[in-house]
């Protein structure tokens, strides 16, 4: 698929970054030989790679514990997730990183999560009134 996330991926696994991925329509195995035609990063050449990268069932065990989620597609079923549990379970500060721009990051905001999203400079972070 040449997906642009695996080049997020390829760089969080160079910072020797834990990764969850939940991805409903690809397989591990699959995911793996992308990661190799896409990036040239396999198994063989890339020490640890297997173990940076689990795969999860679903987007809220992928969260579970984490420090940061991102959206690097545009699903709609990423749009209606129970943000508030994510939030609760997830270390903190819990941060989000829209890279889609298709979440309601004020909403997130309001939850507690600090945001950021591609194009949107934060709100709490940058004030063009001044």
């Amino acid at each position: 698929r040449e997906t642009p996330s695996m080049f997020v991926v390829r760089d969080l696994v160079h910072e020797r970054a834990n990764i969850h991925v939940f991805d409903p329509q690809v397989e591990r195995e699959d995911m793996f030989q992308e990661f190799e035609y896409t990036c040239g990063m396999s198994r063989a050449n890339t020490p640890g790679f297997e173990d940076l990268v689990t795969t999860a069932p679903d987007a809220y065990s992928a969260c579970d514990g984490a420090h940061a989620f991102a959206t690097l597609t545009e699903w709609d079923q990423f749009k209606d997730l129970d943000f508030e549990r994510i939030y609760k379970n997830m270390a903190k500060p819990a941060f989000v990183f829209d890279g889609r721009n298709i979440l309601d990051q004020d909403k997130l905001r309001k939850i507690g999560f600090e945001v950021y999203a591609i194009g949107k400079p934060n709100p709490s972070k940058f004030n063009d009134a001044v």
